[in-house]
C-alpha cells in the first residue's frame, strides 16, 4: 500500500513540473506583473457583476402566451335591457381609440412631459438618465426621472411600483425586450391604454370621459396639459379631487411642450386664459346587488366562450331598473317598520321571468353597509317552501292532487316530526297536506318514494347546492339560495321547462361588435318535467294562497300559486310564488342566525311578496299558468274592488275585452257570498259524483282551465238540463280503493 501512495505522489510531482516548465515563458515581473494581476481580478469581478445583473435582469414571466394582457383587470359597461346605463365593474378603460383618433395636441402634450426623446432613444436613453442623475444631485432631492416611456411601460405591464434595484433593472432589460417586439407607434399606443390616471381609469379615453365628460377625440389643448399632468402622480393631480393642483401641473406641461418646440407662446397663453374644468358624472341608478351576479355571470361566460382575452366589453342585462326600485323599497319598508319589535335585520328578494331572466335582485337592506349579496351567496335553510319539490317528485311517482294520505305520528329512529299546530288531521288528501304544510306527510313520501328521487328532482329544478340525504331533507333543511329555490319554482311556471337563471342577454366590444348573444350560443330549454305533473302541483299551490298558509300574498286579479317556509325556532322564513309574468322569492332572517319573534313565511315574507308584485303586475295583464286557468273568479275580484273604489293596476282597469275573449260572453257576475260558499265547499272533503270522470278529463281541465270546466269556474249555475262541469275529485273513491 506504500509503495503505490508513493508512486502517486512521484506521478503527480512530475505532471506538475511539467506544467510549470509550459508557463515559465509566460512568467512577468515588475509593472507589466502589476498590470495584469489588476486585469485579471478586474474581468473576474466583472464576470460576477454581470451574472449578478443577468440574474436580476431575468423577467418574471416566460415570455410566452398573452403576455401584453398579464395580470389585466377587466373593464365591464353594464346597461339595462333598454341599452340605458346601470354601472360598472372592474377599472375604467376603453382601448377602441385608434392612435391616429387621437389628437396630435395629446401625444405632445404626453411626450413633452414623460419622454422627449421617445423616437430617437432604443428603450433606455443614457443621455437622459445621466441628466436626470445629475439634476438630482444638484438637487438633492429627486427632481426628475430618468426613465423612459417605454421603461414606465414595462413596470406598468410586468412589475409592481416598489422602489428597488432589481426592479429597476428588470425595468431597463424590458424596454430593450420591448423595443425589439412592438413598433414605436404600438409602445406609444399600449402606454396611452393602459397607464393609470387616477379615479379608477386606465387610459386617456377612460380619463377623458370621467373627468371631462367627453371623448379623448375631443379634448382641447389645456385638457390634453391636464391629462398629461396625471400621468406623474394621478392621486396627487386628479383634477376632481385637487383641481388646483390639476390647473397648476397643467402649467407646467404647456411650458414644457413650449420648450420642446410643440406649442406656440400664443398657444400657451390661449391654454391657460381659460383652463380645463373637470364636469361631475352624471347620476344614475345602479342596481349593485344585480351587478355583483351579472359582473360574475359575465367573467364566466367569458372563460366558457373562449372570450377571456376580451378585457373591455359592454354588456346588456336583464335587469328592470323600476322593479329593482320597488324590490329595495319594499324590502327595506318592512325592515323599518317590522325589524325591531319582530327582531329581524335583513332580507332578500329575487324576481325573474319563468324563463330565468333575473329582474331584480335585493341582496340585503343596504349595499353600503353590506355587499354581501344573501339573495345569490347566503345559503340558508328553505323550511317548507323545499316541500314542492318533494310534492313533485310524488306525483312523478304516481301520487295525485286527492291521493289519500294519513296525517298521523311518524317516525325515523329517534326523530319524530311535529306539525306546527302540534296536531294531526288524520285521513286527508295531497292537495290538503300541501295547503296547510303538513310536516308528516312529506316524511312519509320520501319513505316511499325514497330520499334520493325527492334530490334527483331538487337538482333538475335548478338547486345547485348540496343536498344531504337525512331524514328532515323533506322539511327543507338543506341549505339552498334564494335565487336557487327561486329557479326551482320558475320551472313550475313555464311548465316544466329546463331553467338557468340569467342576467347576461348580449355581449360586445366598445365598437359595438357582438361577442355574445344568449339568443344565438345558449341551447333551448328541455321539457325536464311531466306537463301534468307541474298542473297538478301548481294546482295544489294555487290552494295555499287562496286557502292555505300563504294567504296574506293572495292577488285576486290574476292566477297565481306559492308556498311558504319557516324554520325551526324562525331562524328564517321565505315565502316564493309566481304569475305568468314574474317568479319571486322572498327571504328574511338574521346574518347571525338568531331567532326572530313568531315570523313565519305566511307573514312578512308573504307580504313583501304581495306588495312587490304588486307593483311589478301594474302595468302586466292577466294570463292563465298551467294548471290555474284565468276564470271569471279574477273578473269577479276586479269588479268587486272596482266597486269598493280600491287602486287597481291600470292593466286590470277593464276586463271587458279579456273576458270577450275568453268565454265569448260578458263575465259573470259574482258576489262575495257566493266566492266563500265555493271556497267552503272546497275545503269539505271530495264527495263522490253521479257521473264519474276519467282521470284524463281531469288533466285537460289543469291544462286547459275554461275550456273544459276548470276547476276554479265561478260562473253562474248552468240553465236547466245542461250538464253540470265535473267537480274535482269526482272518481274520489275508486282512487282511494286503488291506492290502499
Amino acid at each position: 500500500m506504500s509503495s503505490i501512495l508513493y508512486e502517486a505522489g512521484e506521478r503527480l510531482g512530475r505532471i506538475w513540473d511539467n506544467y510549470a516548465a509550459r508557463l515559465a515563458p509566460l512568467k512577468v515581473s515588475g509593472l507589466p506583473r502589476a498590470f495584469f494581476e489588476v486585469g485579471s481580478d478586474g474581468l473576474t469581478l466583472g464576470l460576477l457583476a454581470a451574472l449578478g445583473i443577468l440574474y436580476y435582469a431575468l423577467p418574471p414571466f416566460s415570455g410566452t402566451g398573452d403576455i401584453w394582457n398579464r395580470g389585466r383587470e377587466y373593464a365591464i359597461t353594464f346597461t339595462d335591457a333598454s341599452g340605458t346605463f346601470i354601472g360598472r365593474r372592474g377599472v375604467r378603460q376603453d382601448d377602441n381609440i385608434a392612435l391616429d383618433e387621437i389628437p396630435p395636441h395629446v401625444i405632445k402634450a404626453v411626450l413633452a412631459t414623460e419622454d422627449a426623446r421617445f423616437f430617437t432613444h432604443i428603450g433606455v436613453d443614457f443621455f437622459g438618465t445621466a441628466r436626470a442623475l445629475i439634476r438630482n444631485l444638484r438637487a438633492n432631492n429627486v427632481v426628475q426621472g430618468g426613465s423612459t416611456l417605454t421603461q414606465q411601460l414595462a413596470k406598468n405591464l410586468f412589475l409592481s411600483p416598489e422602489r428597488t434595484i432589481q426592479r429597476k433593472i428588470n425595468e431597463a432589460f424590458l424596454a430593450l425586450w420591448i423595443e425589439a417586439r412592438l413598433t414605436k407607434p404600438e409602445i406609444l399606443k399600449l402606454y396611452l391604454d393602459r397607464s393609470y390616471l387616477g379615479g379608477g381609469t386606465y387610459g386617456v379615453e377612460a380619463a377623458a370621459q370621467f373627468y371631462f365628460g367627453k371623448s379623448i377625440r375631443d379634448v382641447n389643448l389645456s385638457e390634453a396639459a391636464m391629462l398629461a399632468g396625471l400621468f406623474k402622480a394621478p392621486s396627487n393631480y386628479a383634477p376632481h379631487v385637487h383641481p388646483d393642483a390639476a390647473r397648476a401641473r397643467a402649467n407646467v406641461v404647456l411650458h414644457r411642450m413650449l420648450d420642446a418646440g410643440y406649442i406656440s407662446q400664443g398657444e400657451l397663453f390661449a391654454a391657460r386664459r381659460v383652463p380645463a374644468q373637470s364636469t361631475k358624472p352624471p347620476s344614475y341608478f345602479a342596481p349593485d346587488y344585480f351587478l355583483d351576479y351579472a359582473y360574475q355571470q359575465t367573467l364566466k361566460i367569458l372563460q366558457d366562450k373562449n372570450l377571456a382575452h376580451e378585457y373591455v366589453i359592454e354588456v346588456r342585462t336583464t335587469v328592470d331598473t323600476e322593479l329593482q326600485k320597488t324590490a329595495q323599497a319594499t324590502i327595506n319598508k318592512i325592515l323599518e317598520q317590522e325589524g325591531r319589535p319582530l327582531h329581524v335585520s335583513e332580507g332578500s328578494l329575487v324576481a325573474m321571468r319563468p324563463d330565468g331572466a333575473v329582474k331584480a335582485i335585493v341582496g340585503g337592506r343596504d349595499y353600503e353597509q353590506s355587499q354581501f349579496n344573501r339573495a345569490t351567496s347566503a345559503r340558508r335553510q328553505p323550511g317548507s317552501s323545499f316541500k314542492p319539490l318533494v310534492y313533485l317528485a310524488a306525483l312523478k311517482a304516481g301520487y295525485h292532487p286527492d291521493t289519500i294520505v294519513y296525517d298521523t305520528p311518524v317516525s325515523i329512529g329517534r326523530w319524530t316530526p311535529k306539525n306546527y299546530s302540534r296536531k294531526y288531521s288524520g285521513r286527508t288528501t295531497l292537495a290538503y297536506a300541501l295547503r296547510h304544510s303538513l310536516n308528516t306527510i312529506p316524511v312519509q313520501i320520501a319513505m316511499k318514494i325514497g330520499r334520493k328521487s325527492i334530490i334527483e328532482t331538487a337538482q333538475a329544478a335548478g338547486i345547485r347546492s348540496p343536498l344531504l340525504s337525512v331524514a328532515s331533507l323533506p322539511l327543507g333543511t338543506n341549505e339552498v339560495t334564494v335565487i336557487e329555490l327561486t329557479t326551482a319554482y320558475a320551472t313550475l311556471a313555464n311548465g316544466g321547462k329546463s331553467v338557468s337563471p340569467y342576467a347576461v342577454i348580449e355581449i360586445r366590444r366598445p365598437n359595438g361588435e357582438l361577442l355574445y348573444s344568449r339568443e344565438r350560443d345558449e341551447p333551448a330549454p328541455q321539457q325536464i318535467f311531466d306537463p301534468v305533473n307541474v298542473a297538478d302541483l301548481n294546482y295544489m299551490l294555487n290552494q295555499v294562497v287562496t286557502q292555505g298558509t300563504g294567504r296574506r300574498a293572495l292577488l285576486g286579479f290574476t292566477p297565481q300559486a306559492g308556498k311558504t317556509g319557516t324554520t325551526q325556532d324562525y331562524r328564517d322564513a321565505w315565502f316564493v310564488g309566481f304569475t305568468a309574468q314574474y317568479v319571486t322569492g322572498v327571504w328574511f332572517g338574521n346574518d347571525d342566525y338568531s331567532p326572530m319573534k313568531k315570523v313565519t313565511g305566511g307573514s312578512i315574507p308573504a307580504t313583501a311578496w304581495k306588495t312587490f308584485m304588486e307593483k311589478a303586475l301594474a302595468t302586466q295583464v292577466a294570463a292563465p299558468l298551467p294548471g290555474i286557468p284565468l276564470d271569471n273568479s279574477y273578473a269577479a275580484y276586479v269588479a268587486r274592488r272596482q266597486s269598493q273604489d280600491q287602486k287597481l293596476p291600470p292593466a286590470l282597469a277593464s276586463t271587458e275585452p279579456r273576458s270577450q275573449k275568453r268565454s265569448g260572453s260578458a263575465v259573470a257576475a259574482v258576489s262575495p257570498q257566493q266566492r266563500r260558499a265555493a271556497a267552503q265547499a272546497q275545503m269539505l272533503p271530495p264527495v263522490a259524483s253521479a257521473t264519474p270522470q276519467t282521470q284524463q278529463g281531469g288533466v285537460l281541465q289543469r291544462i286547459f282551465g275554461g275550456l273544459f270546466g276548470g276547476r276554479q269556474q265561478r260562473a253562474e249555475p248552468a240553465p236547466a238540463g245542461t250538464a253540470r262541469p265535473q267537480v274535482r275529485g269526482g272518481n274520489f273513491q275508486g282512487r282511494f280503493q286503488n291506492n290502499r
